[in-house]
C-alpha cells in the first residue's frame, strides 16, 4: 500500500492565517493607492476648469466659473476616511465646505458640492465642463492596476514569510 507524507503543511496554514488576519489592512492599503491616483488626476481636472468672471445667461451661457468658486473647489476637494460597511471597504472622493462667493441666497458662501455639480452637468446659464467624468475615465484602469499591484505585492510578502 502506498504512503503519502505532506511536509510543511503547518507553515502553509500559518501563512493562510496571517493572510486572513491582514486581509483588511491589505485591502485598505491597495484602495488608498488607487484613490490617491484618482485624487491627483481630479486635482488636475479642477485646475483645468475655465474661469470667467462675466455672468452667463440662457442665450449665452458662461464658459467657466468665477475665480472664487474655482478656489473653493480646489480647497474643498478631499478624500474621506475609509469605511468598512459589512466587509465592503470603500473611500469617497468629493467636495466639502463652502467657497468665498457670497450671495443673498448663500450669505456664508456657496456649497462646493453644488458648484461641482453645476460645472459637471451645466445649468441654464453655465456650459457643462465634465471635469469629474474626465478624471474618472482617465484614471480608472490605472488606479485598478495600481490596486492590483499593491494587493498582490502584499500577499506575496506574507506568503514568503
Amino acid at each position: 500500500m502506498a504512503k503519502i507524507t505532506f511536509t510543511g503543511l503547518e507553515h502553509y496554514m500559518a501563512q493562510l492565517e496571517a493572510l486572513e488576519k491582514n486581509s483588511e489592512g491589505i485591502a485598505k492599503q491597495a484602495l488608498y493607492e488607487g484613490a490617491k491616483i484618482a485624487a491627483d488626476e481630479m486635482r488636475k481636472s479642477i485646475d483645468s476648469i475655465p474661469v470667467q468672471e462675466a455672468w452667463g445667461s440662457k442665450r449665452s451661457p458662461a464658459r467657466g466659473i468665477k475665480a472664487k468658486q474655482k478656489k473653493g473647489l480646489q480647497e474643498g476637494f478631499g478624500i474621506s476616511s475609509m469605511e468598512n460597511d459589512n466587509g465592503r471597504i470603500h473611500v469617497r472622493l468629493g467636495f466639502h465646505g463652502y467657497n468665498d462667493f457670497r450671495t443673498k441666497r448663500y450669505p456664508n458662501g456657496q456649497p462646493n458640492a453644488m458648484i461641482a455639480r453645476s460645472v459637471e452637468s451645466g445649468t441654464s446659464f453655465l456650459r457643462k465642463t465634465p471635469f469629474v467624468a474626465r478624471a474618472v475615465r482617465k484614471t480608472k484602469k490605472l488606479a485598478e492596476a495600481r490596486m492590483k499591484e499593491v494587493f498582490e505585492s502584499e500577499i506575496e510578502k506574507i506568503m514568503k514569510e
